[in-house]
């Protein structure tokens, strides 16, 4: 199945087609050029997955291919963090990449992580192969777009207008982007996750409270624990100097 559109920009009228991408295509291999995007990715996926907010058919991804072809020449773009909020096939078939259109929704979000090796997060040129800026603002035409520098914290949100350009989005008095179609809430946050202490990306829902981590919660959850084990010591503890001073009364207190 292909599905076809015409997308008319700054540049001549391109042509997109949203196809499966070959078997024997050769997905880029290239490493991880900041050490800190996979801890960063699978925090903020960690934090959806606890708060029950990732259904079946929804999926995270984190330097995964996102494919389209354009003009023609298929172009395949990792993001360091994505959200699909809807895939209309099997799973076992976007274990590759994923196009849009095709196999489910355009992403709600991309997210890119800035690193001290120059990317090209904010390219925007038309020509083959697109820059991301360029790719995720005008083929894929991705609602929400994030560029994070991990080791300042500097957080920039982008969000698609009418004119199908992005514009830096504004931040709520709460110092958190809101994401309509998620209904949470962006934002920094710093502190420390697995060895690493420094700022990241979290989520907030709509009253303003953070999405815990898995650890998190556990933590909070053993917190719990050792509180009402505390209250019934110390229940035990009355229970007892009660008894001590009914008998010292004279009363056998009944057991």
């Amino acid at each position: 199945m292909v599905i076809a559109q015409p997308i008319t920009s700054k540049t001549p009228t391109l042509t997109v087609a949203w196809e499966k991408l070959p078997d024997d295509f050769k997905l880029p291999d290239d490493p991880v050029d900041n050490v800190n995007q996979p801890a960063l990715a699978a925090a903020l996926t960690d934090s959806l997955n606890q708060a029950g907010l990732m259904v079946d058919t929804a999926f995270t991804m984190t330097n995964y291919g996102v494919c389209a072809t354009v003009d023609g020449k298929i172009v395949v773009k990792a993001p360091d963090w994505a959200y699909v909020a809807q895939i209309t096939v099997p799973r076992t078939e976007i274990e590759r990449s994923y196009t849009p259109h095709l196999q489910g929704d355009v992403p709600t979000i991309v997210m890119e992580f800035l690193s001290a090796t120059a990317g090209d997060e904010y390219s925007s040129k038309p020509t083959y192969p697109p820059g991301k800026w360029f790719y995720y603002e005008t083929i894929l035409q991705v609602p929400y777009y994030a560029i994070f520098e991990p080791a300042s914290g500097d957080l920039e949100l982008y969000q698609r207008q009418d004119d199908g350009r992005y514009k830096l989005h504004t931040m709520a008095n709460n110092g958190l982007y809101w994401i309509e179609s998620m209904q949470l809430f962006l934002g920094v946050w710093q502190g420390e996750r697995e060895n690493r202490t420094g700022y990241w990306l979290r989520w907030w829902d709509a009253q303003e409270n953070l999405l815990l981590w898995g650890i998190e919660r556990a933590d909070q959850e053993a917190q719990r624990a050792d509180q009402e084990a505390q209250r019934a010591d110390q229940a035990a503890q009355r229970a007892d100097r009660l008894r001590a001073q009914l008998r010292a009364a004279g009363i056998e207190p009944e057991e």
